[in-house]
């Protein structure tokens, strides 16, 4: 880490904040990882080693007012550039990327649909061994995550307690390629009132959701590196069946049956008719496939060691 914070340009940490802009984007869309972003865009695994810095050794010497010490080898630059694209991304793409999700939902679902199938093209090359038991790993995950987007949105109550845990899964769930933080939130019936926290600056629930971000983010983080080095091939495998799960969710033709006064049923259908709608759609899936396949061969042509 020490050496791409001596190494990196100013305009490679500028291309780092575009991939975090684009994390960002994808992480306020329930339905749509932010973690699957970092796998194609080259800086996942960075990413993970980045986060893992955050030790014991490190809080300390923040604590004692070592700030020198402490952030001489740890990627500050990296990750601040990261988190600039990330937070960019949320503060001017929520608003209208929830507009176009209500005005015009088979079209954002398309592109969306497109990102997430180039995404499972591309992370596929990154499995050495295609042997029985990844294989059966990944079908296992693939069904998982179809099962779980597919489940019915709980109520449950906004206490402290279960803000903290909603913020540590969901951030577990924004690390992981192919399953959406935002989805996990609407699951627990917390993607509206959180949101609406961070619009009306809402600091104590915004602060109980993040310490359990933060929590959950460093500890998930540690055992997710540390299988990826156990066993690389069969992890990847995993989170790429998770992606291939995901598609349930993002699929654009939906039929939304009310539930409750705050929750809706989706149930997936196949177009019939051959229109102008589906024909735009279909071009969006295509342009969202072209989109990811170019960020990607950019991203390996910039940084072919940060994959």
């Amino acid at each position: 880490m020490e050496n791409n914070n001596k190494e990196r340009s100013l305009i490679d940490h500028f291309w780092i904040s575009a991939r975090g802009f684009a994390m960002g984007a994808a992480d306020v869309v329930p339905g749509v990882s932010g973690g699957t972003m970092a796998f194609i865009l080259g800086i996942y695994d960075e990413l993970l080693e980045s986060i893992s810095s955050v030790d014991m050794p490190f809080i300390r010497r923040v604590l004692t007012f070592k700030w020198k010490e402490a952030f001489s080898n740890f990627p500050w630059k990296f990750l601040l550039a990261l988190a600039l694209g990330i937070g960019t991304a949320v503060l001017t793409l929520a608003h209208a990327l929830h507009w176009t999700l209500e005005n015009y939902p088979v079209y954002i679902w398309s592109f969306f649909f497109g990102l997430i199938i180039a995404s499972i093209i591309a992370v596929r090359t990154r499995v050495k061994s295609w042997n029985a038991v990844n294989i059966l790993a990944g079908l296992a995950s693939a069904v998982g995550a179809y099962i779980l987007v597919g489940l019915t949105p709980s109520e449950t109550p906004h206490t402290p307690l279960l803000l903290f845990l909603s913020g540590a899964l969901a951030i577990c769930a924004m690390i992981l390629p192919g399953i959406s933080g935002a989805f996990i939130l609407v699951l627990l019936g917390k993607y509206t009132f959180i949101l609406g926290a961070v619009k009306d600056f809402d600091l104590v629930t915004i602060t109980i959701v993040g310490i359990g971000a933060v929590t959950g983010l460093l500890a998930f983080v540690r055992l997710l590196r540390w299988m990826l080095h156990k066993n690389h091939d069969l992890v990847v495998t995993i989170l790429i069946g998770f992606m291939v799960g995901s598609l349930r969710k993002v699929w654009p033709w939906k039929i939304f049956e009310p539930i409750s006064e705050t929750f809706i049923k989706e149930t997936n259908f196949i177009p019939s008719a051959f229109n102008g709608e589906v024909v735009l759609a279909i071009l969006l899936m295509i342009l969202g496939v072209g989109l990811v396949l170019v960020m990607e061969y950019f991203a390996n042509r910039r940084s072919p060691d940060a994959s």
